[in-house]
């Protein structure tokens, strides 16, 4: 998988075609290395993502991507130099992995400036570098100093110079007979195509190779030769047996030979987008979920090491009774004990035969202390028995409950809700609040809502607050409460709308509740149900945690139906 240079030709070529001369609406910087440019043109606003980390490129997308709150410096430096700037030129050296997007914008004097975005995608060192005029740096995305590179350094004010060219041949500028003699020279199999002919992937290589055998080396040059001068690839897909997405390219893939399947896309947007969508917004709550991932982590470790501590000291408190009973022994044979005695030897009265038994004492004291001796360790032992058992049932609910937070922090998707379970946790006092800053206040998010093929309303909770939210105050005492069983995950609710709910409904809000919860990936999920009139809440829980009577439980698969 590889956005490779040709691939960049075909995409220039369509991004050519749909954004020359339009005007730039919008500029968003999702995460640190994500940039989105909205343009306005004649059929509509389309949106220009550029990717510099976890599978870089530059293409169109009709994808929904969430904004966060506050811009980045770069940012709001892109939007300052190109807010209504207009996209002049689009050009690529030599099949080679770079873009210079130029920009004919006003400077804050209302006078005219060209200015450059130079795209490079390059693996861990892709960039975006805002250029000016004269091709001086005015910032990047990815700062490089003199401690980092001597060749080449972008910082502010200095030159920008392109990477350095690798030692291959532009197949649009070379002639078909140079490009094969060189291939066979460095031994004619899919690496000497690799090394041979600039911006193609691994994969594109071994297909020239494989066309080789069968057409002839010269005819599968050329015809990549046409492809990439026309602009005429087939944007295509290559799917595993079960259909999930594997690899992509600019040109149909023969290789596999009905081993994977192999889909052509009308553009290169629809194909980038169904290849990636679901893999960046993962990659990118992953990235953004990453500081809650370790505070939780950590917590559930210390947690897990404090119970387990805790569990070993409550198992030395169980010989608590041998304490009372050599108590008693001594406290009735205090008649027989010499004083100084390091040791007595007499009947225990507490077994069946009445075995002796030789109790140690400590000779520096009066045989009566000695019997005290006994008794107060086994007070403080049973003390301490009583305060280990509520530590270990408070330990245990406290790891219950960051556990389930993990969870739903495991299903989060969009910003709004990471910023939900951030607050909780700030709440209960896992997050410190910064001096001075300013408490946001994000709107509320509704609950996930959807219906049953019979036509009732189901919620679903986003997080351990909206559960309780949900549960406790929006739902009606005759709606139907559904949780897994044993088993973190969310409050789901099928609203009655006072009729009596039917078994299908029952069965469908079992399914999403499965699919919401840790089991998600698992088969026939236990799931309760009950009235919601039958569900309660300690007092003194934490967000989530209720307690439920009079329930029936059913299994089912995880299954989300459509909202």
């Amino acid at each position: 998988m590889a956005f490779d240079g040709v691939m960049m030709t075909m995409v220039k070529k369509e991004l050519t075609a749909n954004l020359s001369g339009a005007k730039v609406n919008q500029i968003y910087q999702p995460a640190r290395d994500e940039l989105v440019f909205a343009f306005r043109t004649p059929d509509g606003v389309k949106k220009l993502l550029i990717r510099l980390s976890d599978s870089p490129r530059i293409h169109l997308t009709s994808c929904s991507i969430e904004n966060p709150p506050t811009p980045p410096m770069m940012c709001m430096l892109l939007r300052k130099r190109l807010g209504g700037a207009r996209l002049t030129d689009i050009s690529q050296p030599k099949n080679e992995r770079v873009l210079r997007l130029t920009f004919d914008a006003l400077n804050e004097i209302g006078d005219r400036e060209q200015l450059h975005i130079y795209i490079e995608i390059m693996g861990r060192y892709s960039n975006a570098i805002l250029t000016d005029g004269d091709d001086n740096v005015i910032d990047s995305v990815k700062r490089i100093d003199f401690s980092e590179s001597e060749e080449r350094v972008l910082l502010p004010k200095l030159p920008y110079t392109l990477p350095p060219m690798q030692d291959k041949l532009c197949i649009e500028e070379a002639d078909v007979p140079a490009v094969c003699r060189r291939i066979i020279d460095l031994g004619g199999d899919d690496r000497a195509i690799l090394n041979t002919i600039q911006g193609i992937s691994p994969m594109i290589a071994r297909e020239l190779a494989y066309r080789a055998e069968t057409e002839g080396l010269d005819a599968a040059v050329e015809q990549l030769k046409n492809e990439v001068e026309h602009g005429v690839g087939t944007p295509t897909l290559v799917c595993k047996a079960d259909g999930s997405p594997m690899d992509f390219c600019f040109m149909d893939i023969r290789q596999y030979e009905g081993a994977l399947t192999v889909r052509h896309f009308d553009s290169y947007l629809e194909l980038l987008d169904t290849f990636f969508s679901d893999r960046d917004r993962i990659a990118r709550m992953r990235a953004k979920s990453a500081d809650l991932n370790r505070l939780l982590s950590n917590t559930i470790d210390r947690l897990s090491r404090k119970i387990n501590l805790q569990k070993a000291d409550l198992k030395k408190c169980a010989d608590r009774e041998a304490l009372r009973i050599r108590g008693d022994l001594l406290q009735a044979n205090l008649y027989r004990i010499e004083k100084g005695a390091s040791s007595v030897t007499v009947e225990n009265y507490y077994a069946e035969d009445n075995a002796p038994i030789t109790i140690r004492l400590n000779p520096a004291i009066s045989p009566a202390m000695n019997a005290q001796r006994f008794y107060k360790e086994y007070n403080k032992a049973k003390t301490r028995e009583t305060m280990l058992t509520e530590q270990i049932k408070k330990a245990s609910d406290e790891l219950q409950y960051i556990e389930s937070v993990q969870d739903e922090l495991s299903r989060a998707e969009t910003e709004a809700e990471l910023s939900a379970i951030r607050a909780e946790l700030r709440d209960q006092g896992y997050i410190r609040t910064q001096k001075g800053a300013q408490k946001r206040k994000d709107k509320p998010l509704p609950p996930i809502e959807y219906q049953s093929s019979d036509g009732f309303r189901i919620l679903v909770g986003r997080n351990n607050v909206q559960n309780d939210q949900l549960t406790l105050r929006t739902a009606h005492k005759s709606d139907i409460w559904l949780h897994t069983k044993n088993i973190h995950g969310t409050h789901v609710i099928i609203v009655s709308d006072g009729k009596p709910v039917s078994e299908t409904a029952i069965l469908e809000a079992a399914q999403i509740a499965a699919a919401h919860s840790k089991a998600k990936d698992s088969a026939q999920v236990p799931v309760d149900y009950t009235a919601v009139k039958n569900v309660s809440k300690p007092s003194g829980a934490k967000p989530g945690k209720v307690i439920y009577v009079n329930y029936k439980t059913v299994y089912v698969t995880p299954k989300k139906h459509d909202p």
